[in-house]
C-alpha cells in the first residue's frame, strides 16, 4: 500500500509537470493584460502603452497585451493587489517602478516587497526632475532654494504620491539645502502632480523627466534641476543636474520602470516573456513613439533587473534610515 501511494504521489507530480509544460508551449493564447499602479496620463501609463503595443506581432508574443489602471496611495494599491489577488499564470503582468515599491515595502505598511514579485525586463530610467510654473518669478534652483532658507516650508511641491521617486527626491533636497520643504502627494500620480504645478497651485514641483519633457515643451513647465549623476543629453541638455546647482543629491529616486509577474508564476512562461519582452522593447515603432515623448529607455535583461533589484534595496536602507 506504502508503494502504491508513493507511486500514486510520483505519477501525480508528473502528470502536473507534463500539464504546466503544455501549458507553457502554448503561451500566450489568450490577451495578456498589464496593471499599471497608476492613473492614466501619467508617464508610467504613457509608456507602458508605448512599450507594448507591439505584443500581438507574431514575432513578438503574438497576443495583444492591454492595461489595466489601479492607481492609489501613491501604488500601493495597485501593488498590493497584484501581490495578493493577481493570478500567478501569465496573464496578468504589471509594470514595476523603481525606487517607489522597493522603498515602500521598506517604509511597510503594504502587503508585498520584492519577494513577491519575479521581474521580467526593464524598459525604462527616467530621473525626478524640480519644475516651477511658466510665469513662476524662479529661474534657476538656487532662487527657489533662496526662497525656501528664507521662508521656511512655504515652497510647496507636488509629487506622485510617499516614498516614490518624487518624495525621495524631495527629501533629499530639503536634507541637502537644510531648508524645509513642503512636499504634498497628489491623488492620480504624476499627471495630477504635473497638473497642480501648471495650475499654480503649489510653488514647485517634482516629477518625472520625460512628463517635465512634453510639458516645457508645450510652454507649460520651467525644468530648474535634474535629480540624477549626469545631465540629459537626449532631451534637456541645458538643465543642470541638481549636484551641479550646489546641492548633494545623487540618482537614488531615478524610476526604473519594466514588467514583473507575479511570485508562483510557471518558470516555462517567466523564461518566454524574459526571452521576448527586451524584443518588445527594442522594437523600432516603441522606440520612435518613446522618444518622440521625451522618455528616457534603459532596456535590461531579466537578470540584469535582478541585480538592479537589489541593488537598490540595499541603497535604499541606507538612504531612508538616513532620511
Amino acid at each position: 500500500m506504502k508503494k502504491f501511494f508513493k507511486t500514486l504521489a510520483l505519477t501525480t507530480v508528473a502528470v502536473a509537470a507534463s500539464w504546466s509544460m503544455a501549458q507553457a508551449a502554448d503561451y500566450p493564447d489568450r490577451p495578456i493584460g498589464v496593471a499599471v499602479s497608476y492613473g492614466a496620463g501619467g508617464a508610467t501609463d504613457f509608456q507602458a502603452r508605448i512599450v507594448t503595443m507591439v505584443a500581438g506581432n507574431e514575432d513578438i508574443l503574438g497576443q495583444p497585451m492591454y492595461i489595466i489602471n489601479k492607481p492609489g496611495a501613491g501604488g500601493r494599491v495597485g501593488w498590493n493587489w497584484f501581490a495578493t489577488e493577481a493570478e500567478a499564470d501569465g496573464y496578468t503582468l504589471s509594470a514595476y517602478n523603481i525606487p517607489h515599491f522597493i522603498a515602500q515595502s521598506i517604509k511597510g505598511g503594504v502587503k508585498y516587497s520584492a519577494d513577491s514579485f519575479e521581474p521580467i525586463a526593464n524598459w525604462g530610467e527616467d530621473p525626478a526632475v524640480v519644475i516651477v510654473p511658466k510665469d513662476s518669478p524662479y529661474n534657476t534652483m538656487q532662487e527657489l532654494i533662496e526662497y525656501a532658507k528664507a521662508n521656511p516650508g512655504k515652497v510647496t511641491t507636488s509629487g506622485a504620491g510617499l516614498f516614490v521617486g518624487h518624495h525621495i527626491a524631495a527629501l533629499q533636497i530639503e536634507k541637502a539645502c537644510e531648508c524645509k520643504i513642503a512636499y504634498i502627494p497628489t491623488k492620480g500620480g504624476g499627471a495630477a502632480a504635473m497638473k497642480a504645478v501648471i495650475a499654480g497651485d503649489v510653488v514647485a514641483g517634482i516629477n518625472n523627466l520625460s512628463d517635465a519633457y512634453r510639458a516645457s515643451q508645450a510652454g507649460n513647465v520651467k525644468v530648474l534641476g535634474v535629480a540624477d549623476l549626469k545631465r540629459n543629453s537626449d532631451f534637456l541638455p541645458d538643465v543642470p543636474t541638481l549636484k551641479e546647482t550646489g546641492l548633494d543629491v545623487d540618482n537614488s529616486s531615478v524610476n526604473y520602470r519594466g514588467l514583473m509577474v507575479p511570485k508562483g508564476t510557471p518558470q516555462e512562461v517567466i523564461d518566454k516573456l524574459a526571452a521576448q519582452v527586451p524584443m518588445m522593447f527594442k522594437h523600432s515603432r516603441v522606440a520612435g513613439k518613446m522618444k518622440a515623448g521625451g522618455s528616457p529607455m534603459n532596456i535590461m535583461t531579466r537578470d540584469e533587473v535582478k541585480a538592479m533589484w537589489a541593488a537598490r534595496q540595499e541603497t535604499l536602507k541606507e538612504l531612508l534610515a538616513g532620511l
